[in-house]
């Protein structure tokens, strides 16, 4: 599979595997910006913006390290195919120090995946299942 991606800024890097088997693309940060701790931060630019062929989707995920050293956490990470304007990226900082990414930091990865889109069905009543409306421990952990 191809993935365009389009420079909107001369600064931008353009997203890139760290290894050769990995899942996701690093997508980094085009300038400066400070996380507070304990609140989030939206509008991260990206200067790039990217064609996701049809049939899939981008997942945003953390970065591992980011995560556990510092509480840096992805929010609003789904990016659909249609999309065509420049990636704004948005963390929630869950540490106890504010965080800032230099530009041209790593902020979080993306996974290409496919989707398989539901046809959806109203109806009276749903099939019975083992757990049923069981919800939040219903597993016994």
């Amino acid at each position: 599979m191809e993935l365009e991606i389009k420079k909107l800024d001369p600064r931008a890097r353009v997203p890139a595997y760290a290894y050769e088997s990995d899942a996701g693309l690093d997508l980094c940060t085009l300038e400066e910006v400070s996380v507070p701790a304990g609140k989030y931060v939206t509008g991260i630019r990206t200067g790039i913006a990217m064609a996701i062929p049809e049939g899939h989707v981008g997942l945003c995920w953390a970065k591992s390290g980011l995560a556990s050293k510092y509480g840096i956490i992805v929010m609003a990470g789904v990016i659909d195919a249609g999309y065509r304007g420049e990636l704004l990226l948005t963390v929630f900082n869950a540490g106890d120090k504010d965080y800032t990414f230099k530009a041209g930091d790593k902020v979080m990865q993306i996974l290409i995946q496919p989707v398989v889109q539901a046809e959806i069905m109203e109806v009276k009543e749903l099939s019975l299942s083992e757990r049923g409306s069981g919800g939040f421990g219903s597993s016994g952990k």
